[in-house]
């Protein structure tokens, strides 16, 4: 029985007995309590002068006949445990996977990534765009159509101090680093030299004004080469981009709107244009400088437009960034929501931690970053060493290193050990994939590869376990949606493998007479793994 079925019913016998409307929440409990908790009578109790108890006894017995259920009990002070049958639950356990799709027919933009071109993709962009990747498949998964998207700064000072730096020093195109080494080349002077700081903010007011034909074609094959090595990056880890947008696309539009609302949402100080964020509870902020140029507040105003302008219909723009940048949006959203609400209100801002490594790498201001690329690199080179005999090795690596930056909580930094995320014992994701590897190969070890349709079945204590884990698939899905958390899938794919492996231990599969009821189980073990893997775009293999 869904969940959902439960929350109507209990909310209908709400209405019916006590003339009250609810939204019933329901819970996992102990396995010895029940399948699933419900706290309606405390709900209730809030607007009735009935105690919880004797509201819970009156909602079990309006339950007590519903289809599905087996039994009702009162636990506490008035929580209501629901035990379903056990063909219910072997039913809700082999359909685990397919699940509703409430956000059918909605558009959601999803933007993250976002790595600068003329700079080096470091570990936090990597990170960036793994998570943003997973909190798009589960938005997909529950129906919605997802377009993921990027924003790039092509304008601004750290463009103009890497075409200084490819003006100024010796190095050839082709080497790897040959833009972060430029970069990081004009940084250098233009804290140490006037005259290059003079040249580098010369060169970023023409980067903005396009004004010189010889900065423009620098310019121009600058973002190409960065985008082809970005590219290169994100075909290794299988992730997509349905449009890019740039800043100097953005600034205009942006510019624009600013210029619009002064006086009425914005006002000028000492030359520049500001927006008071005391008003709303933050902080005065510069959207335009004392220069006439743009700051990144006013450019993501501009990008907001151009996503509204592409995607007219989208219910909501998702908009993931370093933990770094949330002041800076609750100013930005802050000063949208007086230019247009509308806009403002399906614009969310998701935020995250910085990745530090176990070694103490990691990445700087100064462009001496730790590349994604070489952490790639690293993982793969550590399941060569480990699994000498794992083919492909990058299958494994990747598995790795997504599953350790997602099993984490998002809004905190993490710390990535590479031997612990290629670890076959612990929560990994090599290990989900060894879990998933070993069911298949228990299935193909059945004589009878075919699906019996088992009807109603009476399951024991290790297949009710594990049926129970199993279907709660569909729930785990609903609620890291909702948060946009994709951390709940790692957790609960963990927990379901070591759910698993208890039951293999005391429960023979291949060759007992309750064969086919438990491979039925372990096929849908499998499915879960394979779905839930899939998400977090981690290849599902048949064999390690």
């Amino acid at each position: 029985m869904p969940i959902e079925e439960l929350k109507t019913a209990i909310k209908r016998a709400a209405k019916k007995l006590f003339d009250s409307e609810i939204e019933p929440q329901l819970s996992r409990p102990e396995e010895k309590f029940g399948d699933y908790a419900a706290n309606a009578a405390l709900q209730l109790a809030k607007s009735s002068s009935k105690a919880p108890h004797e509201i819970a006894r009156a909602l079990a017995d309006e339950l007590k006949d519903l289809p599905g259920v087996a039994q009702i009990s009162i636990a506490g002070p008035g929580f209501i445990n629901i035990r379903l049958e056990d063909s219910t639950l072997f039913n809700a356990a082999t359909g685990a996977v397919q699940s509703s799709k409430p956000l059918a027919g909605q558009e959601v933009l999803v933007e993250f990534g976002d790595p600068n071109p003329f700079k080096e993709m470091h570990i936090g962009h990597l990170y960036s765009y793994i998570v943003g990747d997973a909190i798009a498949s589960l938005l997909e998964n529950q129906g919605a159509d997802v377009k993921r998207l990027s924003y790039h700064g092509d304008v601004g000072r750290h463009v103009a101090m890497a075409i200084y730096g490819l003006r100024h020093m010796e190095q050839a195109e082709g080497d790897r680093d040959y833009l972060g080494a430029a970069y990081s080349y004009g940084y250098e002077r233009f804290d140490q030299d006037p005259q290059a700081k003079t040249e580098i903010e010369k060169i970023n007011q023409s980067v903005y004004s396009r004004d010189d034909p010889a900065i423009n074609e620098t310019h121009e094959r600058g973002v190409k080469l960065s985008f082809e090595y970005f590219d290169k990056i994100l075909n290794k880890l299988s992730i997509s981009n349905d449009k890019r947008y740039f800043e100097s696309q953005a600034t205009p539009v942006g510019m624009k709107m600013v210029e619009e609302n002064v006086g009425k949402v914005f006002i000028r100080s000492q030359g520049a244009v500001v927006y008071e964020g005391e008003k709303a509870g933050l902080h005065t902020r510069v959207f335009i400088t004392s220069k006439n140029l743009p700051t990144y507040e006013t450019k993501d105003l501009g990008l907001v437009k151009l996503k509204d302008r592409d995607f007219p219909e989208a219910a909501r723009s998702i908009v993931i960034t370093a933990n770094e940048q949330t002041e800076y949006f609750k100013v930005m959203l802050a000063a949208l929501k007086e230019i247009d609400t509308g806009l403002a209100k399906k614009t969310v801002h998701l935020s995250h931690g910085f990745v530090n490594l176990s070694t103490g790498k990691m990445s700087s201001r100064t462009g001496d970053v730790y590349a994604a690329g070489d952490l790639i690199s690293e993982v793969e080179q550590a399941v060569r060493t480990a699994f000498p005999e794992s083919e492909p090795d990058s299958q494994t690596a990747l598995a790795a290193l997504k599953y350790d930056f997602l099993k984490p909580r998002l809004g905190g930094n993490i710390t990535f050990d590479v031997n612990e995320s290629i670890s076959l014992e612990g929560n990994s994701g090599p290990y989900i994939q060894y879990a998933h590897a070993r069911a298949a190969s228990i299935l193909a070890k059945a004589k009878n590869g075919s699906e019996s349709r088992i009807q109603n079945p009476e399951l024991d204590p290790a297949e009710r376990s594990l049926a129970r884990k199993i279907s709660e698939y569909p729930e785990v899905l609903q609620k890291a949606s909702d948060e946009l958390m994709p951390h709940h899938i790692c957790t609960y794919l963990y927990e379901l493998a070591q759910g698993f492996n208890r039951f293999y231990e005391t429960s023979r599969i291949i060759g007992d007479e309750r064969e086919q009821l438990r491979l039925s189980l372990t096929r849908s073990y499998q499915q879960v793994l394979k779905s839930g893997l899939g998400i977090l775009n981690i290849a599902a293999p048949n064999h390690l």
